[in-house]
Formats: C-alpha cells, sequence, structure tokens
C-alpha cells in the first residue's frame, strides 16, 4: 500500500503547484499583454465607460441595431445559457416570439431571411456580435428610424465586420456595441 500512497502524494503536490500556482500566473500575466490589460477591452465614449467589447448588451430602441438574446438579461455574473432543447414548448415560444418582434419592427422582412443568431440565445447569454445577415436585416429600419440613407448605414455595416481569422475560421460578424457608437457619431 506505501507502494501507492507515497507516488499519488507526490503527483498530487506536483499537480497541486503546476495547476493551482503556475498555471493561473502564466494566464494573468499573459492577460497583462491583451488589449485592456486583462481587464476586458473597455469602451468609452467622452470619458465614460459604456461597455466592454466582448459583452452583449440590449438594444430594444429602432432606432439601434438589436444583439442576439441573451437567456441570462445580459448578467455577466450568471453567464449561462437557457438549457432548453428544441423541442421544448417554453422555448418554442420565447423563440416565436423573438421571430414576431423582428417581423414587427422590420418591414419586409421574410422569416426566412431571420438568420438563427438573431433569435437564438449564445450558450453564454453574453454574446457581443450578430451575424453580418443579422446585422443587414435591420438595416432598412435603423435608417428609417434615423432618418438616414441606407446606403449610409450599409457602409457603417461594413467598416464594423469583423472578417474570419486568417480569412478561414468562423463566420464575419458585427460588434453591435461598436456599431451601435458608430452610428451615434455619424
Amino acid at each position: 500500500m506505501k507502494k501507492y500512497i507515497i507516488p499519488s502524494i507526490r503527483l498530487t503536490l506536483v499537480l497541486i503547484v503546476l495547476l493551482c500556482i503556475l498555471y493561473p500566473i502564466s494566464i494573468a500575466l499573459a492577460g497583462k499583454f491583451a488589449k485592456g490589460k486583462g481587464g476586458g477591452e473597455k469602451i468609452v465614449k467622452n470619458g465614460k465607460t459604456v461597455g466592454y467589447a466582448m459583452l452583449g448588451q440590449s438594444f430594444t430602441k429602432p432606432e439601434y441595431f438589436w444583439g442576439r438574446p441573451s437567456a441570462v438579461a445580459y448578467n455577466a455574473a450568471g453567464s449561462a445559457g437557457s438549457n432548453k432543447g428544441p423541442s421544448n414548448p417554453d422555448y418554442l415560444k420565447e423563440v416565436q416570439s423573438r421571430i414576431d418582434a423582428l417581423l414587427k419592427y422590420n418591414p419586409g422582412l421574410k422569416k426566412s431571411d431571420i438568420p438563427a443568431d438573431m433569435v437564438t440565445a449564445s450558450g453564454s447569454g453574453l454574446d457581443p456580435n450578430i451575424s453580418e445577415q443579422g446585422a443587414a436585416i435591420q438595416i432598412a429600419r435603423v435608417a428609417k428610424a434615423r432618418k438616414i440613407d441606407e446606403k449610409k448605414v450599409k457602409e457603417l455595416v461594413a467598416m464594423n465586420t469583423l472578417k474570419p481569422l486568417m480569412g478561414l475560421f468562423g463566420p464575419s460578424s458585427v460588434n453591435v456595441l461598436k456599431l451601435n457608437l458608430a452610428l451615434d457619431n455619424l
């Protein structure tokens, strides 16, 4: 028995040092070299922090682009998905109400044109980005509400579109907070 206990204790101590001390320190140090110095990329307007680039926010006014729905009401302390499956009747009602809202506030939009990210919440409930198509379906509404040319809003969406990493990994997306702040600056 002694033959197994001593090596087990040694392995446990090595793993404690490695995973509880060295790994967290190395991650914290790496964060200090990232944008925001490990505290997240703050978005500041007129000297006031209005949000973080990697946290979604709720926008419901017609003159703003709407973000991806959140299962946690954009509460970063309670980051989670809804855990409701695609056959759950409550979930289906939620999705249908989101579809109905998009169709109501975006005249001329067809149900088949609505991308999934505009009616389903992300796994964290905090996704700050929407797909290019999710932004495109809202251009007419935003332009009309702000009384500006649709072409100008389209250009703004294009300027705020994040392309896939190295042109290969992931879809194109648009950060909703940054896009809405750019709209306010017009």
